[in-house]
């Protein structure tokens, strides 16, 4: 999917400048020139914004404090601003990294790349859960205690995967059905009880835990 920058400059000719360049290393840009331009353009969801901080009106740390009331991405800071307070106080508003102006494209583009490699390996991250001895590869569904792979079905794995993914929380069997079969499951939540014993004893036997602990009266809960 390709990766979306939007560009924050009140001057046009350098935000044409980016668009040109980085449309061609295969982003897609868009542009703002102003602080309402750009909040209006928030909803197209950038992978990363670059954003110059002396802009007349809202300036670019004030605009940095209201975007991330909204959105997560990587957010470097263009400025002709050097004095170590200015770094310090971008920064401090929620900014990632800042490069000063005049810059190189090339250290632009280098800076532009390491911050969303990053946020990918972050990503990544996330699809794999840990504890309990086990390793859940969310996005391979795959599952290993230690260098073995435990086989689940595609519904054991499903609940595995709910359970350990909310971990301390006590879920009832109707509301597993719920997330797993979805709404137009055919059978009924009956069937949670067998699955997650079949599970136990997948777990029990290849690394002799059982994570997956009964609330009496109330359901079952991962034990992180």
């Amino acid at each position: 999917m390709t990766q979306k920058i939007l560009v924050v400059d009140d001057e046009p000719m350098l935000t044409d400048l980016l668009d040109a360049h980085l449309t061609q290393r295969g982003y897609l840009v868009c542009k703002a020139n102003n602080a309402e331009e750009a909040l209006a353009k928030l909803g197209l969801k950038p992978d990363l914004i670059l954003l110059d901080i002396g802009m007349p009106g809202t300036d670019g740390l004030q605009l940095c404090q209201t975007i991330r009331n909204h959105i997560g991405c990587p957010i470097l800071f263009l400025t002709a601003r050097i004095a170590e307070q200015d770094k310090i106080d971008g920064l401090a508003v929620g900014g990632d990294d800042y490069i000063t102006k005049p810059f190189s494209l090339r250290e632009l583009t280098a800076r532009i790349e390491a911050h969303l490699r990053r946020e990918a390996r972050g990503r990544q991250t996330s699809e794999v859960v840990a504890g309990q001895g086990l390793l859940i590869n969310r996005s391979q569904r795959k599952v290993f205690a230690g260098d073995r792979e435990i086989t689940f079905s595609k519904r054991e794995f499903d609940i595995l995967d709910f359970l350990a993914s909310h971990p301390n929380q006590v879920f009832d069997r109707e509301r597993i059905y719920a997330a797993v079969w979805g709404i137009d499951g055919q059978g009924d939540a009956s069937v949670v009880k067998e699955h997650v014993r079949k599970i136990r004893q997948k777990l029990s036997e290849a690394c002799g835990s059982e994570p997956i602990e009964t609330v009496w009266g109330m359901g079952y809960r991962w034990k992180a």
